[in-house]
């Protein structure tokens, strides 16, 4: 038996998220039934980073454990052969057996885009989201400063019952306009249910000249949902990969 863990890269519009879902079909279990096919044996995996419904990825992290006979490299090759052309294993390796995604030290990291321009650009609609009204990125740079650091994180994520501690340590929030494209890529060591889209609702405020800056700071503080903005649309959000910390000490 060995554990071997797949790097995986999903489009997500057309799925309801990473986790099993009764409501319709997910990323987690596409890959279990390729697996199960595959390997002719029961397959569950793990993820590292359950994404919401409508969010992509380009570096989720997930395992298995099989009977495997073929080099895990080349897993990624056979598997990608038989799943759907929005998902793709970019990485098969096999690891220690103790090894579990979400419960090693990691920094996830996210990247938002928003599509900031007079009319909506239709090739790039599933993948950002669209705002007309002139949003000032370096306002919203000043907001998302607030952010950075160790905080209690409580009025920026949707609650929920088997969470109790919202405090989280956030790295770096960079807001960059790239022509029209506006992206906002945040770096942390965790995020609470939603807590992206939140704080990019936020941020929206701030550059639309609703709030000022410095109200960012001011909701952080309040630890109230209500204070802060509305949940950013799925489709800007990415997870562009998750970083293992003790691997990287190696």
């Amino acid at each position: 038996m060995k554990r071997i863990r797949l790097t995986v890269a999903y489009d997500g519009t057309n799925y309801c998220g990473w986790q099993i879902q009764k409501n319709g079909i997910t990323v987690e279990e596409v890959l279990n039934q390729t697996l199960s096919k595959f390997f002719k044996q029961e397959i569950v995996v793990i993820g590292a980073s359950r994404t919401d419904s409508g969010v992509h990825a380009l570096g989720n992290v997930a395992v298995f454990d099989a009977e495997v006979t073929m080099p895990p490299e080349k897993i990624s090759y056979a598997i990608n052969n038989l799943l759907p052309d929005d998902i793709r294993i970019q990485k098969s390796e096999e690891v220690a057996a103790d090894f579990h995604p979400r419960y090693c030290d990691t920094r996830k990291t996210y990247e938002y885009k928003i599509y900031n321009a007079q009319f909506p650009d239709p090739t790039v609609r599933l993948y950002s989201h669209f705002v007309y009204f002139h949003l000032d990125e370096e306002k919203m740079q000043q907001g998302a400063n607030y952010l950075v650091g160790e905080h209690d994180f409580k009025s920026f994520c949707t609650p929920k019952e088997d969470v109790e501690n919202t405090v989280r340590t956030i790295y770096f929030i960079n807001v960059i306009r790239e022509g029209n494209m506006v992206k906002i890529n945040i770096n942390g060591n965790g995020f609470l249910y939603n807590m992206v889209r939140i704080i990019v609702g936020s941020l929206l405020k701030v550059g639309m000249g609703m709030i000022p800056p410095e109200e960012i700071k001011n909701i952080l503080e309040a630890k109230d949902r209500a204070r802060a903005g509305h949940k950013a649309a799925a489709c800007g959000l990415t997870l562009l990969h998750i970083d293992y910390l003790e691997e990287q000490n190696e």
